[in-house]
């Protein structure tokens, strides 16, 4: 084991962990401002991975230069779907929600079988195989626009909820629901704009997901369990939070892969998980009750 070979692991921790906070970023967005665990986000980000693989294969559009229509339509969906399914069936009752938005994971995974059955599917473009030489190390060109991309969108996403009079309308309903309706917000609005935001989050991250990852109905239980892991290791709601924290499992899962072997390589992620929260139990950027 030489050092080349720990950087180069290390490095590509990093890329992947770029993709994996744009993933949980979403889901701490509906998470700040519902208080609600979206279970459907698995699921929802195999919809945008599917999306994006038709786009390549039926209209020949790369899957870099479809983000934008793949992230808007997404967003177009979360909103449509939470103004007329889940908001209207749990009436914005939290534990409505929660089985609404399981409800909607068992219908999107069912009907993706049905559509396109259980295979696997994976995307090979002009970019899936380039290699990227910095001295001794070969990064994966890949990734590397997928890391630039996320944190691009990532600091997108905080000047729009800093900056931005809907930004803070968003913040004010998360922060207090009912003193932001008597300023003239309302609540129910804003509550689908976050649910379709965090949801167009999702269609940018299967963009970046998908020249080098595979797709398959299933794909989304590969990338929710770590999309929570990184929001409560992050703190529950917190944007610099799901940041650090995607970088932060990317990193343990890459190192771990290569001291461990890929089978025993995801335990590290728990052991830094578990680590995390007996020290601080809010997480790394959590406010404390």
């Amino acid at each position: 084991m030489t050092w080349d070979i720990i950087v180069a692991a290390l490095i590509n921790g990093v890329l992947t962990g770029g993709v994996y906070a744009l993933v949980a970023l979403g889901l701490t967005l509906i998470y700040g401002v519902l208080h609600i665990v979206n279970f459907a986000h698995g699921s929802l980000l195999m919809f945008g991975m599917f999306a994006s693989y038709l786009l390549a294969v039926h209209l020949h559009i790369d899957p870099y230069l479809g983000l934008p229509i793949v992230a808007a339509a997404m967003f177009c969906f979360g909103w449509l779907l939470y103004r007329f399914v889940i908001g209207a069936v749990s009436h914005n009752e939290d534990r409505a929600i929660l089985l609404a938005t399981l409800g909607v994971s068992v219908v999107l995974d069912n009907l993706a079988l049905v559509l396109f059955t259980g295979d696997t599917r994976q995307l090979e473009t002009g970019w899936t195989f380039a290699m990227f030489e910095a001295g001794p190390l070969l990064l994966s060109v890949p990734r590397l626009i997928s890391f630039a991309v996320a944190l691009l969108l990532a600091l997108l996403m905080w000047l729009f909820m800093a900056r931005t009079d809907t930004g803070r309308a968003i913040r004010a309903v998360a922060r207090e629901p009912e003193g932001a309706k008597l300023m003239g917000i309302r609540p129910d609005r804003i509550f689908a704009l976050a649910y379709g935001i965090g949801i167009g989050c999702l269609g940018a991250a299967a963009c970046l997901l998908l020249p080098t990852f595979y797709v398959s109905p299933s794909v989304g239980n590969v990338f929710v369990l770590v999309a929570f892991t990184i929001v409560v290791l992050g703190g529950m709601g917190s944007f610099p939070g799901a940041v650090v924290g995607g970088l932060l499992i990317g990193v343990t899962e890459s190192l771990g892969g290569l001291f461990l072997g890929e089978s025993l390589g995801p335990i590290c992620i728990s052991i830094v998980f578990i680590a995390v929260l007996l020290f601080r139990p809010t997480g790394l950027f959590g406010a404390r009750g």
